[in-house]
C-alpha cells in the first residue's frame, strides 16, 4: 500500500464509506454575473472598435421618427437596459448625451451618418457609431434602423456602451427561422420571437398542421395538444410586432397525419392499407372540400400571409402513392402536379403566395418534366442538412424560373456552408428549420437545445455569409432565451480540496481518467476560475465511483459540510465518461438544511450533467461553463448546473454527491454558493 501514488492511495483509503468533510468558504462579489459576449452577432459587414465607452450617466433615448420600426427599436433597447442592468433607459433630455435612432430621411443625421465615414445603404442596410458625444443608430430605412439597434444592444456592459464603428447591410434579403405552435407555444413563443429579431431573422416559418381549426375541430380531428386558432393569431401577431413575417407552414399531400386524427377522414387516405395515415387522396373531391380548402383559408384569415408553405416533401417515404387503382392510371407526377396547382390556385385567389419543399418536384427522377408543369411564382425552398455536401441544385432550380431559398438543419456547418451557396445562386435567402416534433415546443429549451444553437449559427451565416464560423454558440443561445443581468450577485467559492478523489491532471497515466496527459483535464485553470457566467475555486476532481474499471474504486458519495444559507447553489461537474443512454439517471444531490428535512436534484445525463468530452449540449438546464481542448486536440467542456434553493432562509447543513456506480460517474470540480445567506 505505501507504494501506491497519492491520489490511488486516497482514493482507496476513501473506498465504501461516506465521506464527509467541512470546507472553506471564501466570500466573492462575482458568485455570478453575466458577462457581454464581446462580439458581434451577426458579425457586421464593416466595423471597428476604437477604445473607449459611452457612460451610461445621464445617458437617453432620442427616437427621431414615426415609423413603428423605430418604436420597436426603442422598445427592445429599454428591454435590454432593464434585462441586463436592472436600469430604465429614459427619454433623452434636451442638452444630454443621447443614443439617438433613426433614418436617413432625417437630413441631419444623414449628414452625421456621412461626416461619421459611414454608409447605411440597401434594405435593412444601416450605420452605427459610438463615441464620446452619443451613439446614433442610423438606417437606410426603418427596418435597417431596427436591425443596427439589435447591434448596438451587444455593445452594452455594465460601464457603458463600447464605442464603435459598423456600416452594415445583410447578405441574404429574406431571413428565416422555423417555429412551432402546440400546447406549450406561449411560453415559448414569446421567449423565442424577441431572441430571432435580436439575431436579424426577419421571417418564421410557422408549423401549423395541428392548431385547433374550426373545420378540425367541426370534423373531430383536432388535436388536444395543438395551439387554438387565438394561440395562432396571437403568435402571428407578435412575430410582426418584432419584425418578423409570418410564414405559416401547413403540410400537404405527404406528412397530414394530422388530418386523419383520432381515426377521422379515413376515406381520404391515399393507400387504404396503411396502418398510419401519411398521405391523402388527391382524386378524391372530399380531400378539398371537407378538408385541405377550408383549412387553408382558415390559415390566411388567421395569419394574414404573404405566402403559405404547403409541404410537399417526402411525400412517398412511407405510404403507397398511387396506391389506389384509379390514382394509377393516372400516374403519380400528375397526381402531384394538379395537387400543387389545385392549392397554388386556391391562395392564389386569396391574394397570397406558395411555398413548397424541393426534394419532390425536383428530384432526378422528374427535374426534366415536373417543373416545367408549375406556375413559376412558386417560392422553392431546398433543403440540405448534410454538412459539406453541394448546392448546385439551387442554381438549377433558380436557373428553371423558380425564386429560391437554401434551408439548412442543426449540424455545425451545414447553414454557413449552404447559406454561402445561396449566395452564389442569387438565391432569394435562407431558412433555419427545427425539427423537434408536433408538440416538442419545450425541447427546444431541454431536450433538442442544439438546434436553438442552430438558430445562432444561422442567424450569423444568413447575415454574413463571408464572415468567419461562429464560435461559442452554445453559450450565445442561452443567453439570448434567458439573459443573464450583468448585475454581480455575491456569495461564497467552497474550496473542495479536503474531498479532492483526482487531479485534473495524469502525467503518470494514473491521475484523472488514467489516460494519460495527452487525454486530461489540465486546461482547466485551478485556483479562483471564471466558468461562463459563474465563479469557482478549483483544485482538483471530486470524481466518484463508476462501472468503468478506471473508476470502480472511487468512493460512491461524498459530502460537503457548508452550514450556511444560499439562494442558489452552482455545481461546475462533469462525468468522466459518456452514459449509455440519454437522460439516465447517474447520481443526486442531497441537500440536508439544519433542521433536518432534505431536498434531493436527480443528475439525468445530458439534462443535468454530461461528459467532459461531450460537447453537445442538448438541454440548457446546465449553463455552458468552461471549454478547452486536451493537449492532442481533443475539445472538451464542462457545464454549470445552478440549483435554486426553493428555502433560502434555511441554513443548508451540507449537500452530498450521491454516484449510482455506472458508466458516467459524477465528478464535481467546484462548489458556489450565491446569495448574501450567512
Amino acid at each position: 500500500m505505501n507504494n501506491l501514488p497519492f491520489w490511488p492511495l486516497l482514493a482507496a483509503l476513501l473506498v465504501g464509506a461516506a465521506q464527509a468533510a467541512p470546507v472553506t468558504l471564501t466570500p466573492t462579489a462575482q458568485a455570478r454575473a453575466g458577462v457581454p459576449a464581446g462580439m458581434l452577432v451577426p458579425a457586421p459587414q464593416q466595423s471597428s472598435f476604437p477604445a473607449g465607452t459611452l457612460p451610461l450617466a445621464g445617458l437617453g433615448l432620442r427616437v427621431v421618427g414615426s415609423a413603428p420600426e423605430l418604436g420597436w427599436a426603442a422598445r427592445d433597447l429599454r428591454a435590454e437596459w432593464q434585462a441586463r442592468l436592472g436600469q430604465s433607459l429614459p427619454d433623452a433630455s434636451g442638452t444630454g448625451v443621447a443614443v439617438t435612432v433613426g433614418t436617413l430621411a432625417d437630413p441631419a443625421l444623414a449628414a452625421k451618418v456621412k461626416a461619421a465615414g459611414l454608409s447605411a445603404s440597401g434594405p435593412e442596410g444601416y450605420a452605427l457609431w459610438v463615441e464620446a458625444g452619443g451613439a446614433y443608430v442610423v438606417g437606410a430605412d426603418a427596418r435597417g434602423a431596427y436591425a443596427g439597434a439589435q447591434t448596438l444592444r451587444q455593445l452594452l456592459t455594465p460601464g457603458g456602451l463600447r464605442f464603435a464603428h459598423v456600416s452594415d447591410r445583410p447578405g441574404l434579403s429574406t431571413r428565416v427561422a422555423m417555429i412551432y405552435l402546440d400546447g406549450y407555444s406561449q411560453g415559448v413563443n414569446d421567449r423565442l420571437i424577441p431572441m430571432l429579431a435580436a439575431l436579424k431573422y426577419n421571417a418564421v416559418l410557422v408549423m401549423s398542421n395541428y392548431v385547433q381549426w374550426d373545420t378540425a375541430r367541426a370534423g373531430g380531428f383536432a388535436h388536444p395538444g395543438g395551439a387554438t386558432k387565438a394561440e395562432a393569431r396571437r403568435v402571428a401577431d407578435l412575430a410582426r410586432s418584432y419584425g418578423l413575417e409570418p410564414i405559416p407552414l401547413v403540410e400537404t399531400l405527404g406528412h397530414a397525419g394530422w388530418m386523419f386524427y383520432g381515426g377521422k377522414n379515413l376515406d381520404l387516405v391515399q393507400d387504404p392499407d396503411s396502418k398510419d395515415p401519411y398521405a391523402y387522396d388527391t382524386l378524391n373531391p372530399a380531400t378539398y372540400s371537407r378538408v385541405v380548402v377550408p383549412i387553408l383559408k382558415e390559415v390566411v384569415e388567421t395569419f394574414r400571409p404573404k405566402v403559405v408553405h404547403i409541404g410537399h416533401d417526402e411525400v412517398r417515404n412511407r405510404d403507397r402513392f398511387p396506391a389506389r387503382a384509379n390514382g394509377k392510371a393516372v400516374g403519380f407526377e400528375k397526381l402531384f402536379v394538379d395537387d400543387v396547382l389545385r392549392l397554388h390556385g386556391e391562395l392564389k385567389a386569396l391574394n397570397v403566395g406558395t411555398m413548397m419543399w424541393h426534394d419532390v418536384a425536383f428530384s432526378d427522377a422528374v427535374i426534366a418534366t415536373l417543373p416545367a408543369q408549375l406556375p413559376r411564382d412558386i417560392q422553392v425552398a431546398y433543403w440540405n442538412y448534410i454538412p459539406g455536401t453541394g448546392s448546385a441544385l439551387l442554381g438549377q432550380i433558380k436557373g428553371l424560373g423558380f425564386p429560391v431559398l437554401g434551408a439548412s438543419w442543426a449540424d455545425p456547418g451545414n447553414a454557413e456552408a449552404v447559406a454561402k451557396g445561396s449566395v452564389q445562386a442569387g438565391a432569394a435567402g435562407m431558412i433555419q428549420t427545427r425539427w423537434t416534433g408536433y408538440f416538442g415546443n419545450p425541447s427546444i429549451w431541454d431536450g433538442a437545445a442544439n438546434q436553438g444553437v442552430a438558430y445562432v449559427r444561422g442567424a450569423a451565416a444568413f447575415w454574413n455569409p463571408a464572415a468567419p464560423t461562429l464560435a461559442g454558440a452554445e453559450g450565445l443561445y442561452r443567453d439570448l432565451y434567458q439573459p443573464t443581468a450583468y448585475r454581480a450577485q455575491t456569495g461564497q467559492l467552497a474550496d473542495l480540496t479536503p474531498l479532492v478523489t483526482r487531479p485534473l491532471t495524469d502525467d503518470d497515466g494514473k491521475g484523472w481518467i488514467l489516460k494519460g496527459p495527452d487525454t486530461d483535464l489540465r486546461g482547466l485553470p485551478r485556483g479562483t476560475t471564471r466558468a461562463g457566467a459563474y465563479t469557482f475555486a478549483v483544485s482538483g476532481a471530486v470524481m466518484l465511483r463508476g462501472s468503468r474499471a478506471a473508476a470502480k474504486e472511487l468512493p460512491e458519495r461524498v459530502t460537503v459540510d457548508l452550514g450556511r444559507k444560499a439562494d442558489a447553489l452552482a455545481f461546475l461537474h462533469t462525468t468522466g465518461w459518456p452514459a449509455a443512454l440519454n437522460r439516465e439517471v447517474v447520481g443526486r444531490y442531497e441537500i440536508e438544511y439544519a433542521d433536518g428535512r432534505r431536498v434531493t436534484q436527480p443528475l439525468e445525463y445530458g439534462r443535468h450533467i454530461r461528459a467532459w468530452t461531450d460537447t453537445e449540449a442538448t438541454s440548457m438546464i446546465p449553463a455552458p461553463g468552461w471549454s478547452g481542448k486536451t493537449r492532442d486536440g481533443l475539445a472538451v467542456a464542462v457545464p454549470v448546473l445552478e440549483w435554486t434553493n426553493p428555502r433560502p432562509e434555511a441554513v443548508i447543513k451540507s449537500v452530498t454527491l450521491v454516484s449510482e456506480g455506472k458508466g458516467a460517474n459524477p465528478t464535481l470540480l467546484g462548489l458556489t454558493l450565491i446569495g448574501e445567506g450567512k
